[in-house]
């Protein structure tokens, strides 16, 4: 994962040039630009499970989705994309590609191999300032989830650590929890 930082008001042309021409998904993090590779299939692997748990449990009114950005309110500039996110189902008909992140009932981060806990402390900052009131970060390095909840002056107020194997308690109107038994883990880095 590379970040690097791009004059104001460009920032937004710079991600959409740098996805055009090189395939890397970009994404504006506290006026970062973060450039990540193509999940591994371990990495998409733990998301497809993830989605695969929610779908049928999830209300008629929400869906989860892949591919979907949230924008920073008052900035036009910053926006992350989630791993997964579950959103209103009228988020299928929306010409935007930003989502207000009060829409947002879930984000999901799964942890890469190579991302820095400071890039994972900017990213969880970035979701509780946006007041995302849900985010779940799974880490395939070592087995392990948070999960983020009642976000209030730019922190979440509610933090809960697991490992895999414990369900992830979700609140209303998520379903009542996410079971990670059977989410895989990153090989050992060598």
């Amino acid at each position: 994962m590379t970040a690097i930082t791009v004059r104001p008001g460009r920032l937004r042309d710079a991600a959409e040039e740098i996805e055009r021409s090189t395939g890397l998904r970009v994404q504006i993090i506290g006026g970062t630009l973060v450039m990540s590779p193509t999940p591994r299939g371990k990495h998409a692997g733990t998301v497809r499970r993830l989605r695969v748990q929610l779908d049928p449990a999830l209300p008629a009114d929400l869906g989860a989705y892949e591919v979907s950005s949230v924008y920073m309110p008052g900035d036009d500039e910053d926006y992350v994309t989630p791993d997964l996110v579950v959103l209103p189902v009228d988020w299928e008909e929306d010409d935007e590609w930003l989502t207000d992140p009060h829409e947002v009932a879930l984000a999901v981060e799964v942890i890469s191999t190579s991302e820095r806990v400071s890039l994972i402390t900017a990213k969880t900052s970035w979701y509780a300032v946006a007041g995302v009131p849900v985010l779940l970060a799974v880490d395939p390095r070592k087995g392990e989830w948070t999960l983020h909840t009642h976000p209030r002056d730019g922190e979440y107020q509610g933090v809960l650590h697991g490992k895999y194997g414990e369900p992830v308690p979700l609140p209303s109107p998520l379903p009542a929890e996410l079971d990670t038994s059977g989410l895989p883990l990153y090989a050992p880095r060598a």
